[in-house]
């Protein structure tokens, strides 16, 4: 029985429903299922399917937007609950667009697929200096600093951010991954960033590694 219901809620966060999946997962708590469970087999296995068809281009940022807001909707319902569960996110990301760049899609995007992933994700917005990226990290004691830009004029403050990472004596304790339109494999290579990724589901895929790592 409880596999149905797991399933149901998958398929009604894949296709959107909001309001369906937040009333199964109530339902599921209701029936004695595992909030864990409810977490990894309902809400998260719908999230990875999602992830991986976008990664081939069968959905697109609109389906991926409403799936995501499915996910938040059931994952409210949950969140008390894994706290007296005492579940705890695989890991923290502090992810923001790095200074002098206002743009948030892509960003947004990966904040999505990461906590799809289960991962918590500190998201500190656009525009956002270096020393920001390390406050974020010392505060919340996060494994990963992840960092995007969309234009080639503000690309050179990801090398900031690694710089201020060193300076602050934390470089050997974040993994530093970046990505965005004008990024490259060779860029992150050149400021000795840990990774590059080319879209968000992939962006996910990586940190979730480190995380468990």
């Amino acid at each position: 029985m409880s596999a149905e219901i797991l399933n149901e809620i998958s398929e009604q966060l894949q296709k959107g429903k909001a309001k369906a999946v937040k009333e199964l997962v109530e339902k599921a708590v209701a029936d004695g299922i595992p909030v864990k469970s409810i977490l990894d087999d309902g809400l998260l296995s719908g999230m990875n399917i999602i992830g991986a068809k976008f990664k081939n281009n069968e959905v697109f940022v609109p389906e991926v937007l409403v799936a995501a807001r499915a996910m938040n909707m059931g994952a409210a319902v949950l969140k008390p609950l894994l706290a007296e569960a005492g579940v705890e996110a695989s890991g923290k990301v502090c992810l923001g667009t790095v200074k002098g760049d206002l743009h948030d899609i892509g960003k947004n995007l990966v904040k999505m697929m990461m906590e799809g992933k289960g991962l918590e994700v500190i998201d500190l917005g656009t525009d956002v200096p270096p020393e920001k990226f390390i406050e974020a990290v010392k505060e919340n004691d996060c494994k990963i600093i992840a960092c995007s830009a969309l234009l080639t004029t503000t690309m050179g403050a990801m090398q900031d951010v690694v710089e201020a990472a060193k300076a602050a004596g934390i470089r050997d304790d974040v993994r530093i991954m970046i990505g965005g339109a004008p990024v490259t494999q060779a860029f992150c290579e050149q400021i000795n960033a840990d990774s590059y990724t080319s879209d968000a589901a992939s962006a996910a895929e990586v940190a979730a590694a480190f995380c468990k790592a």
